[in-house]
């Protein structure tokens, strides 16, 4: 263990990135693996090679960049995932609406019938059935 962590000094290692590039990895040979594409393995062994590069690189600065750019990407996808799981987690109890004039996405109780409903962000009043 003390020869990994003296080889890793001064090594980039994993980020969310690599982590995303091994799941698609992943992901790829189960679909090579059903469909038979044996051509796919390819691209398949050079985005592991791409990972392992990324993992063992000395430049962290580029790294860092590349991971930063993923990130500006992916993180409004994961924030509309989070987002989707926690309405569907409360889809018993609350309702959702957007304000007509922000936008706001404002979370009520159900089943209190018709309601006037004020958003907090720009004090506009509308009236919704929960």
């Amino acid at each position: 263990m003390d020869f990994f962590r003296r080889f890793m000094a001064g090594r980039y290692g994993s980020d969310p990135l690599n982590n995303a590039l091994l799941i698609l990895g992943i992901a790829l040979i189960i679909v090579a693996r059903i469909l038979g594409w044996a051509w796919m393995n390819v691209f398949i062994l050079a985005l592991l090679c791409l990972c392992y590069f990324r993992m063992f690189s000395r430049n962290i600065q580029a790294r860092y960049a590349e991971n930063e750019k993923f990130m500006r990407w992916w993180r409004p996808v994961s924030n509309r995932i989070r987002g989707a799981q926690g309405r569907f987690a409360d889809r018993k109890t609350h309702c959702y609406f957007k304000c007509p004039e922000c936008g706001q996405r404002l979370r009520v109780p159900k089943g209190k019938g018709k309601i006037m409903i004020t958003c907090p962000h720009c004090h506009t009043k509308f009236d919704r059935k929960t």
